[in-house]
């Protein structure tokens, strides 16, 4: 990960004594980070092109220097600063100057320890927005019907997150259904149809070659549109093709492709903002049961990204009682729910603890049990102003990495 450094410093204060105290602080970050930075100096000339740019403020006196570059910077500025030689004051001047330009900023100051956890974080944050930046995300399909409330609003997604919304009709990859072979599946979709045949139920095999041309077909529209991910309005399948696109998702979100049900956007911009920072697309799942009191919570779906699963299991979609669905039984330990609106102005993070996996006839197959880690977020978000019906399971804990990120739009 590229973190550049760029300095100010007062031509009024010595400049020998000013590296002399400099080096030493910078080596402790750098220590503390595991990484060296990108040292860039009074040269301002690149500024923006690394995962995380930083202005280290060396000394007082600094503000009108910043004032001479600012017009070349872009988005968020992150300035690093000791305290010494009135470095923090001018920071401050800096920030509200800042303010007053309608930019966001902030101030990196405190123990060497807090400098390099918030300097790692920010790193992360500023990679996944780059990432993002310019990508196709595709909806296959309009949102389910009983979506009403998990639109998105293209425009801002642009804006803010420089993703374009890609609208295909579900009769194209109908259509593409049709047209395909599996004769020639990539590895990744090679291993997943030999476990197939070697462990599905016998009375599944008459929906295996076309829940693999469900997955071939996805894969040449994400070739043909540049997609990065998708949503799937997928129950049209049902009907359309007498199969279900669960099977599909799993192994495009094993790849790394955020690949979401029911053609829900705002549950997709969470899945390619979670991969973006975790490396994970995310678990899209209905939250089933609460028990407010308690603070646990059953979610549950009938398809999961395979690389997020110990072991696997396939099974009929539940709804319909067709199809191939995963089984998937994830690993116990932290995890993080996430969940963004579809203007992006709203989001919701939590981290719980996976405490079991759940194998209920009356569920979609994936089943886990949370337990969260602020027991008044059943009551207070979930059960009185939840966004929307599904919601994001990542591994990890991560609410600070996802605050951090939504903070950053």
């Amino acid at each position: 990960m590229e973190i550049a450094l760029y300095t100010l410093t007062s031509p009024l204060h010595d400049e020998a004594s000013v590296n002399a105290s400099s080096s030493s602080f910078i080596k402790e970050i750098e220590e503390a980070l595991g990484s060296g930075f990108i040292f860039r100096g009074p040269d301002f000339s690149d500024f923006g092109s690394h995962d995380l740019d930083i202005i280290y403020v060396r000394t007082g006196g600094t503000e009108g220097l910043f004032r001479q570059v600012f017009p070349v910077m872009k988005g968020k500025i992150h300035i690093l600063t000791s305290g010494k030689s009135n470095s923090l004051a001018a920071s401050m001047e800096i920030l509200s100057f800042l303010r007053q330009q309608g930019r966001s900023g902030e101030i990196i100051h405190g123990s060497t320890g807090y400098i390099a956890e918030r300097i790692s974080l920010l790193a992360k944050v500023e990679a996944a927005r780059k990432s993002l930046d310019g990508t196709n995300l595709g909806i296959i399909g309009e949102p389910s019907d009983w979506l009403i409330s998990s639109m998105a609003d293209a425009e801002s997604v642009k804006d803010k997150l420089g993703i374009n919304l890609v609208r295909i009709p579900i009769s194209e990859l109908i259509d593409e259904i049709g047209k395909v072979s599996v004769e020639q599946l990539p590895e990744k979709a090679l291993k997943v149809k030999e476990a197939f045949d070697s462990s599905a139920p016998k009375a599944l095999g008459q929906y295996a070659d076309g829940a693999f041309r469900i997955y071939a077909a996805l894969k040449n529209l994400i070739g043909k549109y540049n997609l990065s991910g998708l949503t799937l309005r997928c129950f049209d399948l049902l009907t359309a093709v007498g199969n279900t696109g669960c099977l599909a998702l799993a192994i495009l979100g094993s790849e790394g492709i955020p690949a979401g049900c029911e053609g829900d956007v705002p549950a997709l911009l969470s899945m390619a903002i979670g991969n973006a920072l975790t490396g994970v697309c995310g678990f899209q799942s209905n939250p089933s049961r609460i028990d407010p009191q308690a603070g646990e919570m059953v979610l549950a779906h009938c398809t999961i990204p395979l690389n997020m699963v110990n072991r696997y299991g396939f099974n009929t979609h539940f709804e319909s009682g067709i199809g191939v669905a995963i089984c998937g039984c994830l690993q116990t330990g932290p995890a993080t729910i996430f969940k963004v609106s579809g203007d992006l102005s709203r989001h919701f993070a939590c981290e719980a603890q996976l405490t079991d996996n759940l194998s209920e006839k009356d569920l979609c197959r994936t089943q886990i049990v949370l337990k969260v880690s602020e027991k008044d977020v059943c009551r207070d978000y979930f059960l009185t102003n939840p966004i929307g019906n599904h919601h994001v399971v990542f591994p990890g804990c991560n609410k600070a990495l996802f605050g951090a990120f939504m903070e950053s739009l």
